[in-house]
């Protein structure tokens, strides 16, 4: 399956903002200039893609985040220098694209400084065509495949946990991901059974 990627063109000049929710929040493994509080309307962030490389396997998938439609997401702006711009899409490309799961899009997102300016950011979206596409799972297969899930960057409950506290340490919450963290810490000793929650 071939990566949905940008052209060359769609590129302008100068520096490049990179639009992160998930595990770039807390490990962009790129340099940047700035990095800024950032919201994007029209999409939400959501355990909604099955991992098979970095937090699970085809036998045993993990789950990662994806944008998908609908909502909102709040999340982090990273602006990259133009002269590390190309060397940036190159390492996100081989991090994000590794199976193909997402688009890459270009999104408006509104910084949240005091300038509140709109600018034009690089962000992955989940294609909702593809085999890892999970769509709307309840909150018990959430946990059932981030408990199972290990691949080659860790350990699925990991990521979503650092995920959560990277979220938190920015202010905010995401009521979904807290409420699977706390159970992912033994808050909630009632078993969770299929069709419970999860909406």
């Amino acid at each position: 399956m071939s990566s949905i990627t940008l052209h060359d063109s769609e590129f302008p000049t100068g520096d490049l903002w990179v639009f992160g929710y998930g595990s770039l929040i807390w490990r962009p493994g790129f340099d940047f200039v700035e990095r800024v509080p950032a919201r994007l309307i029209g999409e939400h962030r959501a355990l909604c893609v099955y991992s098979f490389v970095h937090r699970g396997t085809p036998e045993k998938p993990g789950l990662v985040l994806g944008l998908d439609r609908g909502g909102a997401c709040r999340g982090i702006a990273f602006r990259v220098a133009e002269k590390n711009r190309s060397a940036t899409v190159d390492y996100l490309r081989e991090r994000e694209q590794v199976t193909s799961v997402y688009r890459e899009v270009k999104r408006s997102v509104w910084l949240e400084n005091e300038a509140r300016q709109r600018v034009s950011a690089l962000a992955y979206v989940v294609d909702r065509g593809h085999v890892q596409y999970a769509g709307r799972l309840t909150l018990a297969d959430q946990l059932r495949h981030v408990l199972q899930g290990h691949g080659q960057s860790g350990i699925n409950r990991d990521y979503v946990l650092a995920t959560v506290k990277a979220i938190e340490a920015e202010g905010f919450r995401d009521p979904q991901l807290h409420q699977l963290a706390m159970m992912l810490h033994g808050e909630h000793a009632v078993p969770v059974r299929d069709g419970d929650g999860g909406r």
